[in-house]
């Protein structure tokens, strides 16, 4: 809501002569460069190969997990006090430490993708405005849901996102 009032804020306060009838306004779906883009794909693949990797070792620390809790039901009444014990805080232990596992695996994942994210919007950004500047527009909007109408013709996102996929390759 915040950009929007800003987005007209900023129209309201230009000049009628540059609101004249032969300026040129765009609009680029960022979202949809993000996720049609090389980059986009690419930074996609490099999360799940990653997530895939923490998911091997949850599951392997879900093994080991279910082995001793089995173990500690099985041997817990023929065990002593005090061996039963010690069980119950290994167990209690590696508990904690799987937990653990699981919240620094997932805050990393984020990171990771809040990185690549951003630094993949800001290349888009810079796209954009040199698109903009090459085909003479004058506004070039981040369309997203405060946008209350826009006119399909002003939609410039594949041509920005073609613009994008062949920056990436020089």
């Amino acid at each position: 809501m915040k950009r929007l009032i800003i987005a007209l804020l900023m129209v309201f306060s230009l000049p009628l002569s540059v609101l004249a009838a032969d300026a040129k306004f765009g609009s680029v779906d960022i979202q949809k460069v993000l996720l049609m883009s090389d980059a986009g794909k690419e930074a996609k693949d490099q999360l799940s190969q990653k997530a895939a990797k923490y998911e091997g070792e949850k599951n392997t620390r879900e093994g080991e997990l279910k082995k001793l809790k089995g173990e500690l039901e099985s041997q817990g009444v023929v065990l002593n006090e005090s061996a039963r014990g010690a069980k119950e805080r290994d167990y209690q232990q590696r508990l904690k430490e799987y937990q653990r596992f699981l919240k620094d695996a997932q805050d990393d994942l984020q990171a990771k993708n809040d990185e690549f994210t951003g630094k993949i919007v800001d290349e888009i950004v810079k796209v954009a405005q040199e698109f903009g500047r090459k085909n003479g527009y004058t506004f070039i909007l981040v369309r997203n849901e405060t946008m209350i109408y826009l006119d399909p013709a002003a939609d410039v996102t594949d041509e920005v996102l073609k613009a994008f996929n062949a920056s990436r390759k020089k």
